[in-house]
């Protein structure tokens, strides 16, 4: 299905291309062709500051350029590729790839097991091909979606892809557009949806043209990382069009399951009917076009349960959240940091009504942000909310960017495994985790602009004052940055690493064939915490089925006396299991109880029992 608005060069066959470009302060606009023949054509230009038109003699992978009223030369704003960067001319590519997934429509998001990574350093060669002879193994753990960290083309060859200038190209030196069809196309053959990370709060600033084509940035408006988008001022129409369209050509064009919205806290946009509304709209709306299950999931610091909200009750239509409070609440038990926003989360409550609800501050006062923060989430349902015990956020934007397997012990590792797979919500792991990766993921770039490259040194250096780490962070410019962040995949055949694999995908075997975990309904969930005992202790149900998962978040075994439903009740799960290189089990196999029983747990470790009715 094409997009016939979408900008940029889009190749029609028969050495003929449309071009299309915004640029409504230009009186003139003409795409100056390299090769074969050099050529220089003026664009037609329309009321509304489109410049475009149908060129004859145009092949694939013709290089281009657009020359502004005469004078400067820019890449196209719209490039699908940039094999020469970001200062570089654009590429002509051809839209038509040979799917093998013609069938494909997607999986319900309560299906979704995340797996994010990151293309530059998940191999060696940190190329999209490179993924593929590895999804095998990630389906064999009980992955069902990878996540791709950002792929717009950004400065260099190295970069978390937050600093992308150029929202429709696909980064070259991961492999470029057919390289990134290729991943998805294997994926979908394999039965694993794919999510693609997008930023439309801000572009990276080396290569950054887009002033010089029209208003696309709203100078009332900053964002911690640079000049905010114009998504409500003069000329927004366009500006929102041009990142909509950006949106479907990744659904449409690439197969894209999903889009992970990144930092919507930095969009300001005080229209009546927000960006991100119609965003929303035009994306589902295109999914169900295309009889294929999309989504939209979002990350925000906001705690504003309106984004994930029915349109129908007043809310953005977005389809899921990234739950910050989950992982925050969590990481404060196993690790006792209180640096930063930590100092917010200090009690297990704060755990337990991030199961119970979602988000832990939903109107309360934050110590950190001195000042109430968030709004109730309770009435969101749980599949909603995607939690992790690590992210490239949470890693990387530690100093030093150590992963949990250098601040928290095997036992704690295995802990923040079963808290995250066995609530009932979407599940995401960081690449490496289900070994224990040793490497770390720190910060790196590739500019080439002295200034860009002072300011980003600088600028890393002042994220951590508010966490009082000692030293220097990692030079992000330095080569070996980069190579030190990426993974040992050896690791996961030996020791420690082979037992945590085969704990993962134990859990998430467990997840996806026990009916009361694998139905993710908070409504079939009781929570209690034992705060004084360090115990949190999970009652889901479904139908006659029942799990209670008993976590203890504390350095002493406890013997813990607890109100369980009467029955024969199993142990199919002890982390301290002698079977996970733990201490060994304390807790019987098997219990009948009528009411109140005594459990033993280990230090660091949870149980997880099982409830059927016989006969």
């Amino acid at each position: 299905m094409k997009q016939p608005d979408t900008p940029g060069a889009t190749f029609l066959g028969n050495s003929r291309c449309r071009f299309r470009v915004w640029a409504p302060a230009a009186k003139k606009i003409e795409v100056h062709i390299l090769e074969p023949e050099e050529q220089l054509l003026r664009l037609k230009r329309n009321r509304r500051g489109y410049h475009g038109k149908i060129v004859d003699g145009v092949r694939l992978n013709s290089m281009y350029f657009y020359k502004i009223d005469g004078s400067t030369e820019r890449p196209d704003p719209a490039s699908r590729f940039q094999p020469r960067g970001v200062h570089g001319p654009s590429r002509v590519v051809d839209p038509v790839y040979s799917w093998d997934d013609r069938e494909w429509t997607g999986i319900p998001l309560s299906e979704y097991v995340i797996y994010e990574l990151h293309t530059g350093t998940y191999t060696p060669e940190g190329t999209f091909d490179s993924i593929i002879p590895r999804l095998d193994s990630l389906k064999g753990v009980g992955i069902t979606a990878i996540e791709l960290m950002p792929v717009a083309q950004f400065p260099g060859t190295r970069n978390w892809g937050y600093d992308g200038v150029y929202p429709y190209a696909v980064q070259n030196s991961y492999g470029g557009p057919d390289s990134l069809k290729k991943l998805v196309n294997a994926c979908h053959k394999k039965g694993m949806a794919v999510i693609l990370d997008v930023v439309y709060n801000h572009l990276g600033p080396e290569g950054n043209f887009l002033r010089d084509f029209g208003p696309y940035f709203n100078e009332s408006y900053c964002t911690p990382w640079g000049p905010a988008l114009n998504f409500d001022g003069p000329f927004s129409d366009e500006v929102r069009s041009f990142f909509i369209q950006n949106a479907l050509y990744w659904i449409t064009e690439f197969h894209i399951d999903s889009l992970r919205l990144d930092a919507l806290h930095g969009i300001v946009d005080r229209a009546p009917r927000t960006f991100i509304e119609e965003l929303a709209a035009s994306v589902h709306k295109q999914g169900k076009a295309l009889k294929r299950m999309v989504y939209l999931m979002a990350e925000s610091n906001q705690n504003d349960a309106r984004l994930i909200s029915p349109v129908e009750t007043g809310g953005f239509g977005l389809d899921a959240h990234w739950n910050d409070d989950f992982h925050h609440s969590l990481r404060v038990l196993l690790t006792g940091d209180r640096q930063g926003y930590y100092k917010d989360y200090t009690h297990l409550a704060h755990l337990a009504k991030a199961f119970r609800e979602g988000f832990v501050f939903s109107g309360e006062y934050s110590p950190f942000r001195q000042r109430r923060h968030g709004i109730s989430s309770k009435e969101v349902p749980a599949f909603r909310f995607v939690v992790f015990s690590q992210n490239h956020d949470q890693v990387g934007n530690r100093m030093l960017g150590e992963r949990s397997g250098q601040l928290i012990s095997f036992e704690g590792l295995k802990l923040a495994a079963g808290a995250v797979i066995l609530s009932p919500f979407i599940p995401l792991l960081f690449m490496g985790e289900e070994y224990g990766e040793k490497a770390p993921f720190q910060y790196f770039t590739n500019h080439s602009d002295p200034a860009v490259v002072k300011g980003t040194r600088e600028g890393r250096k002042a994220e951590f004052v508010d966490f009082r780490w000692q030293g220097e962070p990692p030079d992000p410019q330095d080569e070996a940055t980069l190579f030190r962040s990426k993974l040992n995949y050896g690791l996961r055949e030996s020791g420690h690493h082979r037992v945590l694999l085969a704990f993962y995908r134990e859990l998430l075997h467990l997840r996806k064939t026990l009916p009361a975990l694998a139905q993710l309904d908070k409504e079939k969930m009781e929570v209690g915490n034992y705060e004084k005992a360090g115990l949190l202790v999970l009652h889901r149900w479904s139908g006659e089925d029942s799990v209670r998962v008993i976590f203890n978040f504390g350095p002493s075994a406890t013997a813990a006396v607890l109100n369980i439903s009467p029955g024969k009740w199993c142990k199919i799960l002890d982390s301290a299991d002698t079977r996970w290189s733990g201490p060994g089990t304390v807790a019987p196999e098997e219990l009948t109880c009528q009411g109140d029983i005594t459990l033993r747990l280990q230090p660091w470790s949870f149980i997880l029992l099982s409830r059927r009715q016989e006969g």
